[in-house]
């Protein structure tokens, strides 16, 4: 059986497209710092017959994200790593904290970089593998009260879109997703986002990456 790994799975948009590929006959690994809200995605895809592990990372520490991956692609065929963890700071720039400013370049930049780089030899080893990375049209243009959150994406594009070119000749694709925003449970802390009803649900956005994805540099979803 293949199986996908995906970061931030334990809510939101992970959560859902761990449920939708777990339903294709995918293993689903989950990835979260948190181990309850994993357990709770796990029930989930095994209650129709799916199967999943639930496993606690913390992709911002690079010696754990290794060491995990050594694990996990020794016990499981894992064929597509999916970037999705991530995390936002909105307001002025002026009120942005030292704190808020790492969280969003640790977890959105470097934890995708060191899965992405952790992954990547073992990938190379396979006859088709493909990294599909969760940005947001916040990697596309620049918004209001978002400059840090922005920056952090549009790092993530660069990345992306380098990473395409770096292993254009290799069998590994990578995907960058670019959605607009979605009634998840990011939004839970802030008022950044006045009326959520107006934004889609992570069901709808995961449904339409699933069905769109042929292994193409990007997706957009707005």
């Amino acid at each position: 059986m293949e199986s996908i790994i995906i970061t931030g799975a334990g809510t939101g948009l992970g959560k859902e497209l761990a449920l939708l590929y777990a339903q294709r006959g995918y293993e689903i690994i989950l990835v979260g710092r948190r181990k309850e809200p994993l357990q709770s995605v796990q029930k989930q895809i095994e209650s129709f017959g799916g199967k999943a592990v639930a496993f606690s990372l913390d992709i911002t520490n690079n010696e754990q994200v290794h060491k995990a991956a050594e694990t996990l692609c020794q016990k499981h065929n894992i064929t597509m790593l999916i970037n999705n963890a991530g995390v936002g700071h909105f307001g002025p720039l002026e009120q942005m904290t030292e704190q808020h400013i790492h969280e969003m370049i640790d977890i959105n930049v470097k934890g995708t970089i060191y899965m992405t780089k952790a992954f990547l030899p073992y990938f190379k080893t396979l006859q088709e593998a493909n990294i599909m990375n969760i940005i947001s049209t916040a990697g596309l243009r620049g918004k209001v009260n978002e400059s840090v959150y922005v920056a952090s994406k549009f790092a993530v594009r660069g990345f992306s879109e380098s990473l395409v070119k770096e292993l254009a000749e290799t069998n590994v694709a990578v995907t960058a997703v670019y959605m607009g925003g979605m009634n998840t449970p990011f939004w839970d802390d802030c008022n950044h986002i006045q009326d959520r009803s107006r934004l889609r649900s992570p069901k709808q956005v995961a449904e339409t990456v699933v069905n769109e994805y042929k292994r193409q540099p990007e997706i957009i979803v707005e």
